[in-house]
Formats: structure tokens, sequence, C-alpha cells
């Protein structure tokens, strides 16, 4: 037996969510040409269906485009810490696509391994993350070939499978999964699917061989000029974690903040001696693919990629780590 919920239960059960004091995020229509994940006022403004992914990235809910790690106030010699440990409210994530969810296990290790955020931490551990299948594709979508499919439940805490006629099959895969949906289903017969799509795309494996034996190759000015540096890619990725922290506020004193950068932002090595060892844009987009292939594959053991294809859906020069690996793969 299978436990399903229908469109207005889950709409219905996402306010009740809401009344009772969680934060809840979720796809939501704020454009007539666009949907973001935003936290949402009512359950009726979940959307479900009618788009191919949000825009953006669930990490803007466990690792904000800005975040203050501390206060402090600079009076003669002294300087006064106010530390930022306020509680982290409880938040739901809901139908999140699953290339949105399988990304919080690579940010996991990138803010836990010599390291322990405890910011980042908090905010997982308040977080319940409900994804919902793939039911289309469009020609930006490559998650089968960095390893997951339209239905991979990794990073989940339970995934919805669309029925028909406004229904969903829903599968738990941890305790929050089960804690959130108990009582809330029916029993059914029925059961739900992914599509199987994409196809393949690339080889993984030799766009790792070229980027770690082509450093210099002509290949980077050729497909990667066109590169505004604009880091829409980055920032719109679920799995790119860069961050710089700077002081926000006067001399006096403020806050330490926590802020996104991309390696695709001309001073993001540039040295204090006036040096930058990537001085052009070809050398920071083979940065950013080196790193997806190949550097954080060797200290991990996964891709830094999930296939979710906002780095060239949203790009304004159509570049994205698509464009590029195919080059490498077919070019």
């Amino acid at each position: 037996m299978s436990e399903i919920i229908s469109q207005s239960a889950l709409r219905a059960l996402a306010a009740e969510w809401i009344a009772g004091g969680k934060s809840v995020a979720g796809p939501a229509r704020v454009k007539p040409d666009l949907v973001l994940y935003r936290v949402l006022r009512s359950g009726d403004d979940l959307l479900l269906e009618g788009f191919q992914r949000p825009s953006n990235s669930i990490k803007d809910f466990l690792f904000p485009k800005a975040e203050k790690l501390y206060g402090y106030k600079i009076r003669g010699n002294s300087i006064e810490l106010i530390e930022n440990d306020s509680p982290e409210p409880a938040q739901v994530i809901i139908a999140a696509r699953p290339c949105d969810a399988a990304a919080l296990p690579i940010l996991d290790h990138v803010f836990n391994w010599d390291f322990h955020d405890e910011f980042y931490n908090r905010r997982r551990a308040a977080t319940t993350v409900v994804t919902l299948a793939c039911s289309a594709h469009d020609e930006n979508c490559f998650c089968t070939s960095v390893g997951l499919d339209p239905g991979s439940d990794r990073g989940s805490d339970a995934i919805l499978f669309a029925l028909g006629n406004g229904q969903y099959e829903v599968r738990c895969a941890t305790e929050k999964g089960h804690a959130l949906f108990d009582g809330k289903t029916e029993k059914s017969e029925r059961t739900g699917k992914a599509i199987t799509g994409p196809e393949k795309r690339f080889d993984a494996q030799a766009v790792r061989a070229f980027v770690t034996t082509h450093f210099e190759d002509p290949f980077w000015n050729e497909h990667a000029l066109t590169c505004i540096g604009c880091g829409t890619c980055a920032f719109s990725c679920p799995a790119c974690h860069c961050f710089d922290i700077v002081d926000a506020g006067s001399a006096a004193g403020n806050a330490r903040v926590k802020t996104w950068d991309s390696c695709q932002f001309s001073t993001f090595t540039a040295h204090a001696s006036g040096h930058n060892p990537r001085p052009a844009q070809p050398a920071r987009q083979r940065q950013r693919i080196l790193h997806k292939f190949a550097i954080y594959p060797e200290k991990f053991g996964e891709i830094l990629c999930t296939g979710c294809g906002n780095c060239t859906r949203n790009c304004p020069v159509g570049l994205g780590v698509l464009s590029v690996a195919t080059e490498i793969n077919h070019g």
C-alpha cells in the first residue's frame, strides 16, 4: 500500500505549517514569466505545476546570500562582540526539485570537512525538505549525466510523485519526513514514478580527464571568452558555495557578515599586490569546470553539480556547465 495526498490537502497542510509557526518555502510565481523558491505567505501561493523549475535554488534557505556572523562595537582600543546565537525557526521546503535537494549533501561536506559551520548546521537541522519528482524536463536539464535522475531522493526527507488528477504518492525517506506527513495521507494501491529522461548528455569522467590535462588549452579562450563575469551561474546553482566575509557598517562597528561570492568575479582571486592569477574570464570559466569535475570529486568523491541546468538557463550569453561539458565531450 502507498500513501497519497491531494493538491488541495497539500496546500492545506502547508497553510497548517505556516499557522503553526514554521517558515514554509516553495515554488511561487512572482512574475508572469518568473518562478522562484520563496517563503510562502499562504498555502495557495504554492505552485506545483505549469513550469520547468524555479530560477533560483533552495540553498537560499540554508546558506543565505548574506548572513550575520556576529555584531561588534569598537570603543577606543576595545572591541565588544555581540554573538548571533538566536535559535533557528523550523522550516519546510516543499515541492523542491530533486536536483536541488541532491545539492544538500554536497553542501554538508563543504561546511563540515575542516570546520563545523554552526550557522549552516543549525539551519540544516531545522529544515525538512519535501521534493517533487520531475514530470518533465527541458533542453537544459542533465541530471542523468552527473549520476542522478528525475526521481532521486538524495537529500530529501520525503518525495512526492504525481499520480494525475491532482494526486501525489508520498514516500518518506527520513524520520523528519515521516513526522511531517504522519496522519496526513490516505492509503492507496496506486504508485507514481518519475520520467526516465533526460538522455545522458556527456561523460563526466571524460570531462574530468580533459580539465586536468588541458589547463592551458586554447579551448578555454575559444569557448569561454563570451563569459561576462556576472556570477548568475554560481548564484543560481544549488551546489556553488563560495563566500566572502566582510565588515558591514561604520568604523565604530556593526556586523561581520558572510556573503555569497563567485569564482567568476574578476576580484575573486585578486591579490593585495594587484596580481591576479586568473586575470581573464576564460581562466575563471576553466576554474569553475575544474572545481566541479576534478577538485571537488578528488576531495569528496562526487561531482559538484546536480544537473539542474540553471547555469545555462539563466546565463545571458548561453554558457554553463552543460554547454562547456558537451563541447569537451563532442567538440
